[in-house]
């Protein structure tokens, strides 16, 4: 089976009603005439596509609505139920696994109107929101009263509340804290049907029914749109310093990462790894003096606590350690602005290689944290026998690698695309021959349907099938996403 799904091909093998200008009527008619985007492809192109540099897996929507509370989104759900359109849920299109992308054409329900803080409970320690609220926004808004959200990605200033929610995304600082599903403790939902749903609340205990908040939560708008959010908030980190590793090979750096976590005594916030094809390419894209070109490897590792001296006992335990595994150098970041400094390289690497060379496939395996040295020296092997560079960088701290296949400067488009789903498929099957997965916080989508139906347990796959036809009998909701259903 390919890898890559064709956006085309999966759209001739279920028919939907067309959008016609009597439903786009209908659809002014529910949220106002401003507010519906049909008939313009200029203005519809932008919702055609996510962050995934490969324009193959972009497909034209056929109309635009921008609700602006729950009562609207019930509303077109059940109309397209009624008129058999599919609806494609869409935060701020920060994804990379083609999840907001319709496949099937149909509606694009983006959520950026809905970005309002419904309640911000200072006893409880929790806030509700609206799906369209910027992440970032969540701390600004609590950081008054020393605290904040610790489920936040790496993309916090771009991404909306709603997408990390559905994506269960995850980042930097989930060796210590977790990802996103951790701190969703509320949701109000409206079903494929159309229908409103209260999920949870403000509660730290609850085990009354089935756990379908945690269903939802990284379903990837499949079985639900979420209008309100309500996420547990915990105290602010007093103190924090990040370290910045070198050392003088690859192999050196990530075959201390499981020793930090089980030698070192400390658990660190973060551990971020960045090997020499990634330094580079983000230090010149930066124009960063740090001397990288020395460096075969780089770890970005962070230490936060309760307060500043309990962070330099951790910090210097760590930087001894990374010492005395043959580290070339150990840069102390204590402020905000050099901190700022060594965290903007790890930041603008897939920037970095975007603008170095646009045909790419930015990928997120996950393996158990011990297994990774085993996963990069394989993902060498792949690099040789193919001949194909294969940076590789990312959240070792929990086994989350962004290893990125990126063209041959010598190969023609036609030859990257014969050779990229072996290349592909080599990876993946080592990934799970160590115990992994093929995704650990991007996301099935559409981009990794494929490679979900070769790799995935079959009763697993089948039981994923049985759930979305109970929720979504008409296929109305994000169809062609995660897994097929006929």
């Amino acid at each position: 089976m390919s890898t890559n799904l064709s956006p085309s091909a999966q759209s001739q093998t279920t028919p939907y009603q067309p959008i016609t200008e009597a439903i786009a009527d209908r659809l002014r008619a529910i949220i106002g005439d401003k507010y519906v985007i049909f008939g313009d492809d200029e203005r519809l192109e932008p919702y055609s596509h996510d962050e995934i540099a490969d324009p193959s897996y972009a497909r034209m929507p056929e109309c635009v609505v921008r609700p602006d509370n729950t009562t609207e989104i019930a509303a077109i759900l059940r109309m397209a139920n009624e008129e058999h359109f599919p609806v494609t849920p869409r935060g701020a299109g920060s994804g990379l696994s083609g999840g907001a992308v319709p496949l099937f054409g149909g509606v694009v329900l983006l959520c950026d109107r809905m970005n309002r803080v419904i309640d911000f409970d200072r006893d409880n320690l929790t806030i509700t929101v609206e799906p369209g609220m910027v992440t970032n926004e969540i701390n600004d808004l609590v950081a008054d009263d020393g605290l904040f959200y610790a489920g936040y990605p790496m993309s916090v200033e771009t991404c909306f509340i709603g997408g990390n929610v559905a994506e269960n995304a995850g980042g930097g600082k989930a060796v210590k804290y977790g990802v996103t599903g951790r701190y969703v403790i509320g949701l109000e939902v409206v079903t494929p049907k159309g229908e409103i749903m209260q999920l949870g609340g403000k509660l730290i205990k609850d085990v009354a029914g089935l756990n379908l908040l945690s269903l939802m939560t990284g379903s990837e708008g499949t079985l639900g749109i979420f209008t309100k959010i309500t996420l547990r908030l915990v105290p602010a980190p007093r103190a924090s310093v990040d370290l910045l590793v070198l050392f003088p090979t690859m192999a050196e750096a990530i075959q201390l990462v499981p020793k930090l976590m089980s030698v070192g005594g400390v658990v660190p916030t973060a551990i971020e790894f960045m090997d020499k094809l990634s330094v580079q390419a983000a230090c010149q894209y930066l124009n960063e003096t740090i001397p990288y070109d020395k460096a075969g490897a780089m770890l970005l590792i962070t230490c936060d606590g309760t307060s500043a001296s309990q962070v330099e006992t951790d910090y210097e335990s760590i930087g001894n350690l990374c010492v005395k595994n043959n580290a070339i150098e150990v840069y102390v970041a204590d402020n905000h602005t050099t901190s700022e400094r060594i965290w903007r390289i790890r930041r603008n690497i897939a920037e970095a290689f975007k603008v170095q060379s646009p045909i790419q496939s930015l990928e997120d395996i996950v393996v158990p944290t011990a297994s990774i040295p085993a996963m990069v020296e394989g993902i060498e092997r792949i690099m040789a026998k193919y001949d194909v560079q294969i940076p590789c960088y990312g959240h070792a701290g929990d086994g989350n690698l962004h290893a990125t296949p990126v063209i041959n400067p010598t190969w023609s488009q036609a030859e990257w695309d014969r050779k990229l789903p072996s290349i592909l498929n080599e990876m993946y099957l080592l990934t799970y021959e160590l115990g992994g997965s093929i995704t650990g916080e991007h996301g099935v989508g559409h981009k990794r349907i494929a490679d979900m139906e070769r790799f995935g347990d079959p009763v697993f796959l089948e039981t994923m099938r049985a759930i979305k036809k109970a929720l979504d009998p008409n296929l109305i909701l994000n169809p062609g996403k995660i897994v097929t259903v006929e």
